[in-house]
Order: structure tokens, then C-alpha cells, then sequence
């Protein structure tokens, strides 16, 4: 299962930081503000917005979270303050808060049910926290969402990582966002880094979540778009394939419009 590496790639971080100036400048706001999770996408991101010169703040929001994603989280952070003046940096430790709304509702829930349910939560804690910075400080949510989890799987938490202003990467395959990751002289440990929401306080990765990597996705994803026949695949790309369109039917509700009742007026 081969990558799609067709993008120029200057090109193409020219058009998003263009993109994203632009956008900024008219909507008449300082800059971005983004999530930094220790993972390649919120990197990319946070560094094609510090390429416009604007405010740009970048926020680590750990809630019960692995030393290792923290690490790389700070590392970037550190990196990238480094090389751009117009950066600037803030924690908000929201364990102590999300522990707080834990003990205040019921857990008497099946248990798969509730630990996906709270992982969620988490994901909105940190939205929320993330457009208290946007509203103070006059910038806009950054999304760091890719094609194949916004558009592919659906795999992001609905007005979670998934509410933001705007999304600068989220056209591009996950191959590319790490051909743009080098380009943009990310860490090496984040370029190394297996994947991983960061949900669960773990090391548990996207693929253990998904059931496949996100090759393979990128895989099944350009397949149902070009039309390819099942019957050509091998046993594994079936598998592949049926998790993808799985997941893709699962989750059209947080890729499509939210559906409104259109009242007959007589």
C-alpha cells in the first residue's frame, strides 16, 4: 500500500500560510491559537502559522497525559519559539478540572461506553479551552485535523478537535502532512512517533484505535475514490477496506452539515 507523495511541497506551504494570513487579516483577528499534543499535525500546524508573522499561541492542555507526549509537546514548543518571535506559549493543566467532572457525574455506565465517552470529553475540555485563549486574545481555533481523519474515518471528537475556525491541513493525506512535517523541520522524536490521540493516558496508538495505519487508510480512502474493484485486492487490503468504509459510514455525522428540520409553512 503505497503513499500519495505528489505534492510540491513548497507550493504547497506557501498556499496554506497565504491561506491562512489572508483569512486571518479579514476576519480582523491578531493571529491562531492551537493545541499542542506532541503529535506531527498540531506541529505542522502551529508551524505554518507561525510562518504568517501573526500572534501565534500555542496551548499544551494535559489531562492524565503520557510523559512522552508531553516531552515532544515541549520540545516542539521550545523549537519553535526558538525560530519564531511571534510565538508565545501557555499550560493549562486540565487533569485537576476533568477529575472535578468526574466525581460530579454518574459512572454507572458500560464500561467501553464510558471510557470512550470520557476520552471525548476530554477532547471538549480542551476545545473549550482553546476558544477562552481565541476569545482574550482576539485570534482564531486553529484545526489540525488531516483529510483522512476529517474527511476518510471520521476520527476526531465531534466539537472537540473537531470545533475549530478553520483548517489549515485538513486537505492534506497523512503522508503529506509528514512530507510537510520535514520540510517544516519538525523534531525528530514527533516525526518518529507512532500516532496517537492522546485520549487515554497511554501510549495507545491511532492504529490500535482504527484497526489499521493510516497508509492503509490513505490506501482504502484513493481506492473508494477511484473506484477500484474489491476483487483485485488481497486479503489484508479487504480488511482495510471494510474498516474504512465502516468507520466512513459510522462517522458521516460529524463530516456532514448538522441536519435541520425544514418546516412546511402553509
Amino acid at each position: 500500500m503505497t503513499k500519495n507523495n505528489s505534492i510540491q511541497i513548497e507550493k504547497v506551504n506557501n498556499q496554506i500560510v497565504n491561506w491562512l494570513r489572508d483569512y486571518a487579516q479579514n476576519a480582523k483577528v491578531n493571529g491562531f491559537v492551537v493545541g499542542i499534543s506532541g503529535g506531527v499535525d498540531s506541529a505542522v500546524t502551529s508551524t505554518l502559522c507561525a510562518q504568517t508573522g501573526m500572534d501565534v499561541l500555542c496551548v499544551e492542555m494535559p489531562i492524565h497525559q503520557h510523559a512522552s507526549h508531553v516531552n515532544r509537546a515541549k520540545e516542539h514548543i521550545a523549537q519553535l519559539k526558538q525560530r519564531f518571535k511571534n510565538v508565545t506559549s501557555t499550560e493549562a493543566d486540565l487533569t485537576t478540572l476533568f477529575e472535578q467532572f468526574k466525581s460530579t457525574i454518574s459512572q454507572d455506565f458500560d464500561e467501553n461506553k464510558l471510557s470512550l465517552t470520557l476520552a471525548n470529553t476530554r477532547a471538549r475540555l480542551r476545545m473549550t479551552t482553546l476558544y477562552y485563549f481565541a476569545g482574550v486574545k482576539g485570534l482564531l481555533v486553529a484545526g489540525t485535523g488531516n483529510k483522512v481523519e476529517d474527511f476518510g474515518v471520521g476520527f476526531y471528537t465531534k466539537y472537540g478537535d473537531g470545533g475549530v475556525d478553520l483548517s489549515p491541513i485538513a486537505d492534506l493525506m497523512k503522508s503529506e502532512v509528514f512530507l510537510l512535517a520535514a520540510h517544516l523541520q519538525v523534531p525528530q522524536s514527533i516525526l518518529e512517533a507512532q500516532p496517537s490521540d492522546g485520549l487515554y493516558g497511554n501510549e495507545k496508538t491511532d492504529e490500535d484505535q482504527l484497526g489499521a495505519s493510516y497508509d492503509e487508510l490513505e490506501w482504502a480512502m484513493l481506492s473508494v475514490e477511484s473506484g477500484k474493484s474489491i476483487d483485485d485486492f488481497t486479503e489484508r487490503q479487504k480488511q482495510v477496506y471494510d474498516i474504512y468504509k465502516k468507520l466512513n459510514t459510522t462517522n458521516q455525522h460529524k463530516m456532514n452539515a448538522i441536519p435541520v428540520c425544514k418546516i412546511n409553512r402553509y
